[in-house]
């Protein structure tokens, strides 16, 4: 008996050592830098290459979507294999962003062959009736006094799709359903680890490493990522999410939040330092939440843009923007709503994109009402 007496005392001290030392952890302050700088010994502790190398590939397919040479081979390559870009280096950098399309635990499988199958339908539909006049059920050139757009048979122009529908399976997806999820921040050792400074990525531990690859992926082209003014000035760089990241921000009615975000990022990253794990989280749901509006705010404007600039009668700026809008669809089953959930599923993503799949009969009341079903929905 004495024996259990001892076995159990000595159990409930452990409890309680854990106890206290898990809340004095929640107990460290959190003092977060000016700017987004953190070293180590005198050295950063931040990198992000890898995001900075897929971002920069996105351009390149980006332009090479507009591009009636292009081939299945090489548009493939540069988007699965990560080969066959202009700048030498990211054919080096051993990236690609096919693989992590839809890639996050929560993402469907079925979207990363919708990209693939937008190739495939660019290079064998779009490019050998590029000089032809587009119409419905034929792919080709559209031209307005706005523009001029290069369409499949159903009016969809496969550059604005693909890479509107990136901003949600790569960028957001991996933001915020991969790296700044405590599943990931959390993963194996990762707090031990945190705790006996295990560095892992040269100066950096991982969990600190996976903070700052959630932030490459929105700020990697930055050519300072420690600008003071950062938040309230991001430069938009790029073809995917800074870009229009900062398009938001420029509205009167929604500006701040770039600057609410980047002050998140600097707090979570700083609370990884302080191993204060309920400040880390408290700030990734505030990045997840509030990202997930820029792509709320896209898909509710282009999708008001498209009925403005149809009944303004210029046809192809209003299936530009509705393709722009397609993508930003998409892109809503990869938002987070704080608390792991998107704010729209992928059945109902694809339920809104049933309903816009031919843009030569879409209804203008179809769109308004699912511009305004995103904004209450969202909160926008």
């Amino acid at each position: 008996m004495r024996n259990s007496n001892n076995f159990f005392n000595a159990f409930l001290i452990c409890l309680l050592v854990l106890s206290c030392s898990k809340e004095d952890k929640d107990d460290n302050a959190v003092v977060p830098p000016a700017t987004y700088e953190f070293t180590r010994d005198g050295e950063s502790t931040v990198s992000f290459g890898g995001q900075t190398a897929r971002l920069k590939m996105a351009a390149e397919i980006y332009s090479a979507l507009k591009d009636n040479s292009s081939t299945k081979e090489q548009l493939d390559n540069m988007f699965n294999n990560g080969t066959g870009f202009s700048d030498s280096s990211l054919d080096a950098s051993g990236k690609n962003i096919g693989s992590k399309t839809a890639a996050s635990p929560i993402a469907s499988a079925t979207v990363k062959p919708i990209f693939d199958a937008m190739i495939v339908d660019f290079v064998d539909n779009v490019i050998p009736a590029w000089n032809d006049d587009a119409a419905d059920g034929t792919p080709g050139k559209l031209t307005d006094e706005t523009r001029s757009v290069y369409i499949n048979a159903k009016g969809h122009e496969i550059t604005q799709l693909f890479t509107k529908g990136l901003m949600g399976a790569l960028v957001t997806d991996q933001i915020l359903n991969n790296y700044l999820t405590a599943a990931k921040l959390d993963s194996g050792t990762n707090r031990d680890d945190q705790a006996n400074l295990v560095l892992e990525y040269g100066t950096a531990t991982k969990m600190e490493h996976y903070w700052d690859e959630g932030f490459g992926y929105l700020y990697g082209e930055e050519a300072n990522v420690a600008r003071a003014d950062l938040g309230g000035n991001p430069t938009g760089n790029g073809v995917l999410v800074n870009k229009y990241f900062k398009k938001v921000n420029d509205q009167a009615e929604r500006a701040g939040i770039a600057q609410t975000v980047y002050d998140a990022f600097k707090m979570g990253r700083a609370a990884i330092v302080a191993e204060n794990y309920t400040v880390r989280d408290e700030q990734a749901e505030i990045i997840q939440v509030n990202l997930s509006k820029v792509i709320g705010y896209k898909a509710m404007d282009y999708l008001n843009g498209y009925v403005s600039k149809k009944d303004a009668g210029n046809l192809a700026d209003a299936i530009h923007a509705l393709s722009e809008g397609w993508g930003f669809i998409l892109s809503l089953q990869f938002t987070n709503d704080g608390t792991g959930n998107p704010y729209f599923s992928n059945s109902e993503v694809n339920a809104m994109l049933a309903k816009i799949d031919n843009f030569w009969t879409v209804s203008s009341a179809d769109c308004t009402s699912m511009a305004n079903d995103i904004k209450t929905k969202m909160g926008l």
